[in-house]
């Protein structure tokens, strides 16, 4: 999986503030009514919906065990000494030992072939004792990552990168879904953000999250992969700043991930809307003259005005979702897998 990611396992909910902003007359609502009295944000923390999927994923992996199963394993192969890849890989593996969960990691130097990597991710998918593989990203520049990617065989292609999960996610049938999108899927869901013949602005254009996202949120709900039944359009870094807030303030859901800090203000949503940021960046902090981590939203900004606005807030960078998802889609694969899936894939 690609670097923008968070943290997992216990420390999934440890420092975890995933923020959701709903607003309402001094209740938490799941509707966007509108209220006569003046507004309150209020804030209700991701740590319990963290929680709640951690508890359904180590029932799950318990009962699967209980029955005389094999426990899911997966395998991740990283290279280099990228701090932040290795970060990300330690937080994968704290989520999935969380639940129960075999992991283990396949550390190679910087310099590895590329057909090196490719033999590996071969034995990797003949060994049955692996239900899933993942390949951190970024690899070094003298390695093609798509083809790296497509090693993978697909139903152990845990990060949903592989050719073919693309293509049948793009069709609206069952695939391994890019763990970003995943997440920001279920989060969607699990706080009710209503999607349904709503107005959606997917501000990035990644292959990874932004074209993931907007297939998930634009899809017929009645299809084999349900989708979102949304109106969705795409804009990007080079979008003109006008026409970017044309489209915005039109918006009822906007989700962030183009990279760019301090790219939705809050002139730029309307009333009543949803924002999720999926932004990581790395800015310099005056007040301490240390890096900070922050989203693409100015959420200084809409925190001063957080009692003019009527608005829900989700902060992705903060949460711990991403790894548990990761572990989540993983196990429920493993579980689930229909016969005609399982024809599908080979297996």
């Amino acid at each position: 999986m690609a670097a923008p990611g968070a943290a997992g396992g216990r420390a999934l909910l440890r420092g975890l503030s995933l923020s959701v902003w709903r607003v309402g007359a001094g209740s938490v609502s799941r509707s966007f009514r509108s209220s006569a009295v003046r507004c309150e944000a209020t804030v209700i923390s991701g740590t319990e919906m963290a929680r709640q999927i951690c508890k359904e994923i180590c029932h799950e992996v318990e009962s699967w065990v209980s029955l005389g199963n094999r426990k899911p394993h997966l395998s991740i192969i990283l290279v280099g000494d990228n701090p932040a890849s290795h970060t990300y890989v330690r937080n994968k593996i704290k989520a999935a030992t969380a639940v129960g969960i075999g992991s283990e990691v396949i550390l190679k130097p910087k310099d590895v072939s590329q057909e090196e990597l490719l033999d590996i991710t071969e034995q990797l998918n003949m060994d049955s004792r692996v239900s899933g593989i993942l390949v951190q990203l970024p690899l070094p520049d003298h390695i093609d990552e798509r083809t790296v990617c497509n090693g993978i065989a697909p139903g152990k292609d845990v990060d949903g990168f592989h050719i073919v999960n693309v293509g049948r996610l793009c069709l609206d049938q069952h695939s391994m879904i890019p763990a970003t999108a995943c997440a920001v899927w279920e989060i969607i869901k699990r706080t009710g953000i209503e999607t349904f013949g709503k107005n959606v602005v997917v501000v990035g254009r990644s292959k990874n999250v932004g074209m993931p996202i907007t297939m998930l949120l634009h899809t017929d709900g009645d299809h084999e992969r349900p989708g979102g039944d949304a109106t969705v359009t795409i804009t990007h870094r080079y979008t003109p700043e006008e026409q970017l807030k044309i489209h915005t303030q039109l918006a009822d859901i906007i989700i962030v991930a183009a990279g760019i800090p301090k790219m939705i203000t809050s002139d730029m949503v309307k009333e009543g809307a949803a924002v999720i940021d999926v932004g990581i960046n790395h800015i310099h902090d005056p007040v301490t003259g240390r890096t900070k981590l922050v989203g693409d939203v100015d959420f200084e900004e809409w925190r001063r005005f957080r009692h003019v606005f009527r608005w829900q807030w989700l902060e992705m960078w903060r949460t711990r979702m991403v790894p548990v998802l990761i572990v989540m889609k993983l196990l429920r694969r493993k579980l689930s897998l229909s016969p005609q899936c399982q024809a599908v894939w080979g297996l």
